[in-house]
């Protein structure tokens, strides 16, 4: 579920804020208009925001050249070496004014602000607060496919 007036009143079909009362932060899940399709929304979190520099070495993310906690990163060490280098190393870029540094929690299988460039802060729908639903297709069976101990969970 996504709180759409978390970070202000949109006017829809416009991309403009007639009132902002609250600006996206880093460890933000939010859900916005993605910027290749914009017929799409996309769910990611928030990494950096305007004036911060942002890289990646080794898969640890780092602001403004320190290191910081990233508790829900995730990345498969049993990708293919090329591509693991591919998303574990990035930047340094500066976050420009008016926009966002966004990624996927599964690092090596996210198409993130790595790939496509910063998310400008028009694009940002709400803040998305907790899971209504979560499925699983790779299970074996119809019930075993819904994850039913993440319904209704809080996202952090």
């Amino acid at each position: 579920m996504v709180n759409k007036f978390f970070y202000g009143m949109r006017i829809p079909y416009i991309n403009s804020r007639i009132f902002s009362y609250n600006e996206p932060k880093p460890g933000d899940v939010i859900v916005f208009i993605y910027p290749k399709d914009r017929s799409k929304d996309f769910i990611q979190r928030v990494i950096g925001t305007q004036g911060v520099t942002v890289q990646m070495v080794g898969g640890k993310i780092y602001i403004d050249n320190r290191p910081i906690s990233d508790p829900w990163g995730y990345f498969d060490e049993k990708e293919s070496p090329d591509f693991i280098a591919a998303v574990e190393n990035f930047g340094p870029v500066a976050v420009p004014e008016g926009s966002l540094f966004v990624m996927g929690d599964n690092g090596n299988h996210s198409e993130d602000s790595r790939f496509w460039g910063f998310l400008p802060l028009n694009n940002v729908l709400g803040k998305r607060f907790i899971i209504y639903f979560s499925w699983d297709g790779k299970a074996g069976n119809l019930w075993g496919k819904v994850r039913w101990s993440r319904i209704g969970k809080l996202i952090h």
